[in-house]
């Protein structure tokens, strides 16, 4: 297998030019200031052109990227959003037809990921519910797994849960909704190619009570939580064009992972997968033709999970490495899970593997 270059994502995020509290400089000085490789901005239905480009200090650099969170702002409530990637122009006025929004976009190479896909409403602090309900458009890249913000209106009862994460941000990444895990291995089941990734929606809100002030989830706090960590073939040279490619090339094939690097660094997870005359990676297809060994390597011992068709396959506690051998087609994904304050956490998610 050829060697892999592993980068450090993070996106879903916003600026003042949508609901967000800095700028895309700013939001660039925060990536390379936590040791991200790529930042993906997408404001709410304006696409921001002339940012896009490096940031670099010293020896350490950082890619930043523009794209879109659409969604119908007529639509009461407003569900139903989509992140819009490698787009060279604005496409909100589609926004009332997901369908014809996502064929827009597949239309001009982009790709497209169904954003919270269930973000339940939280009453204590005047938030609606904004899943996804258009379950039966097709052609999307994949969704988004594992939303950083929208975790709190899942774990929060009463508004003092709410301030208890707002001072305690620490404390709230727990794992992706169980739900959209659900969704997921439902759409996998059926056939489909749905990659999942990680997304912050960071804003950096600021809020203010007489004299006091604070900035809810800084966007440094934001990218060192949910992060999609992505496996590229080559490493990123400098140059924005192909650097672009190379990034979104290895999305659209899912070759990622969603982790919460917050309280364990998941740089170094690898899940491979090694048949008869092939190794298959996260979001490739292999064939069961003469068995596959499926490899997984953790960064830190942890609990693991092999999962097949959404049901546990197997299990391994507190271990860095584990194998499977199997003769059955299928679709192969692991979840690790780690304790961390207290609790046993969710800590990576990986794409699947393919097995027909």
């Amino acid at each position: 297998m050829p060697e892999l270059y592993e980068l450090l994502v993070n996106l879903h995020m916003h600026t003042t030019y949508s609901d967000g509290s800095g700028s895309h400089h700013e939001i660039a000085q925060a990536a390379l200031k936590t040791g991200l490789d790529v930042a993906i901005v997408t404001d709410h239905n304006v696409l921001v052109s002339g940012m896009e480009g490096y940031l670099k200090s010293g020896k350490q650099r950082v890619l930043l990227l523009v794209g879109e969170e659409i969604h119908d702002q007529a639509r009461v409530p407003q569900k139903n959003h989509l992140l819009a990637l490698n787009i060279n122009r604005e496409l909100a006025t589609l926004a009332p037809d997901p369908q014809n929004l996502i064929d827009n976009i597949r239309r001009i190479g982009g790709l497209s990921f169904l954003a919270h896909p269930h973000d339940q409403a939280c009453l204590s602090i005047g938030e609606t519910d904004i899943s996804w309900e258009a379950w039966e458009v097709q052609g999307y890249t994949g969704l988004e797994l594992w939303n950083g913000l929208s975790e709190i209106k899942l774990r929060s009862k009463t508004f003092l849960h709410i301030l208890f994460y707002v001072f305690f941000p620490q404390f709230l990444a727990l794992q992706p909704p169980p739900r959209t895990l659900q969704k997921w291995d439902e759409l996998l089941n059926a056939g489909r190619r749905v990659v999942a990734i990680g997304g912050s929606d960071a804003h950096a809100l600021q809020v203010s009570a007489g004299p006091l002030r604070r900035v809810v989830f800084p966007y440094e706090f934001h990218f060192q939580t949910i992060n999609t960590h992505l496996l590229v073939s080559s490493p990123l040279s400098g140059n924005l064009a192909s650097d672009k490619q190379i990034i979104y090339d290895a999305l659209a094939a899912g070759h990622c992972f969603v982790a919460c690097d917050l309280h364990h660094a998941a740089r170094g997870f690898c899940f491979t997968a090694q048949g008869r005359d092939k190794t298959a990676i996260m979001g490739d297809e292999i064939s069961a033709e003469g068995g596959v060994t499926f490899t997984i390597r953790l960064p830190q011992a942890a609990d693991c999970r092999l999962l097949k068709d959404g049901n546990i396959l197997r299990t391994w506690k507190n271990t860095d490495i584990a194998t499977h051998i199997t003769t059955e087609a299928g679709v192969y994904r692991v979840e690790v899970w780690r304790r961390a304050l207290g609790r046993l956490r969710g800590w990576i998610f990986s794409n699947p593997i393919y097995v027909r």
